[in-house]
């Protein structure tokens, strides 16, 4: 199985408190997610607060006309510096999402860092050659842009 990693970091001028309060929220998920996806979450355990063993379903349009259940846990948490949630149902044969926080000067520095293998052997590798490596950074294109001007003046 071939394993790809997109690691992006951004500065954001806030602090660890507010970091880990957006961050941490599930229902903020659809804020930073691109409306074309239609992100919409169906379920999560153990209520609003994030917690390791916390499960979260959504519905999520991957291609046009392709629209699935994702179903992410959250398998590390340590507040307020980092999380990691994996894919337990969805498209990828892997899926594992490390949320980093770090105090800096004048804010945090975020790093989010993709670990994902796609199913079907050299299928899969053409699919994310051609297209899916593409994507997944328009993704956090989008939430780069997003944070950027949600945190500008706080």
């Amino acid at each position: 199985m071939k394993t790809y990693q997109i690691i992006r970091k951004q500065f954001l001028p806030i602090d660890l408190e507010t970091s880990w309060a957006f961050f941490s929220s599930p229902g903020n998920l659809s804020v930073i997610t691109p409306p074309r996806m239609r992100f919409q979450i169906m379920a999560q355990s153990g209520g609003d607060k994030m917690r390791e063993g916390q499960m979260i379903v959504y519905r999520v349009t991957v291609l046009p006309l392709v629209r699935l259940t994702w179903v992410t846990e959250i398998v590390r948490m340590e507040e307020p510096l980092t999380f990691t949630d994996e894919q337990r149902k969805g498209p990828y044969s892997l899926w594992r999402h490390r949320h980093q926080f770090q105090k800096v000067p004048g804010g945090i520095e975020m790093t989010d860092t993709i670990e994902y293998a796609i199913p079907f052997g050299w299928l899969g590798q053409l699919a994310n050659y051609l297209f899916v490596a593409r994507e997944v950074n328009r993704i956090f294109d989008y939430r780069f842009r997003i944070l950027e001007t949600r945190f500008k003046n706080t």
